[in-house]
C-alpha cells in the first residue's frame, strides 16, 4: 500500500503548490470543488479556513503503516499563511485504503493535479486570483 510521508507547500509567481510525498507508487487521484469538506469515515463537516474548497481523494493510499503507526509525521491540519490563494490544508480521511486531503482557498481558480516520480509525489498547483 502506498503511504503518505510528507506534505510540502510553496508559493510561485502565478500559483501555489502543494506536494504530497509518498513511499510507493503515486496513487490514483480524483479532485473536485465542494461547498464543504467531509471527514472520512465520520461524515462530520471538516472546518477549514477558506471560502472555496477542493477535495482530493487518493486510492489506494494511507497515512499509516500496517501496524497503525502514522507515516505522515506532520500536522493533520495546518494554515498556509505564506501562500497567496491556498489558506489551509487538511488530511481529512485515512480509512480503508482511501486517503482524503482538503484544500481551503481564498477564491475559486484553476487547479492542476499531476504526479511525478523519483521520488513519488503528487503535485497540486492552485492558480492565484
Amino acid at each position: 500500500m502506498t503511504t503518505l510521508t510528507a506534505i510540502r507547500v510553496g508559493r510561485h509567481d502565478t500559483y501555489d503548490r502543494i506536494v504530497l510525498d509518498f513511499a510507493g507508487k503515486v496513487p490514483q487521484v480524483a479532485h473536485e470543488f465542494t461547498d464543504e469538506l467531509i471527514s472520512d469515515p465520520s461524515g462530520d463537516v471538516e472546518w477549514l479556513t477558506g471560502a472555496e474548497f477542493v477535495q482530493l481523494t487518493l486510492q489506494p493510499a494511507t497515512a499509516h503503516d500496517n501496524a497503525g503507526n502514522q507515516t505522515y509525521p506532520g500536522p493533520r491540519k495546518f494554515r498556509t499563511r505564506e501562500l497567496a490563494n491556498v489558506q489551509a490544508v487538511v488530511v481529512d480521511g485515512d480509512f480503508e485504503g482511501v486517503l482524503s486531503v482538503g484544500i481551503g482557498m481564498r477564491v475559486k481558480t484553476s487547479v492542476a493535479v499531476f504526479d511525478l516520480s523519483a521520488p513519488s509525489r503528487l503535485v497540486v498547483d492552485v492558480a492565484h486570483a
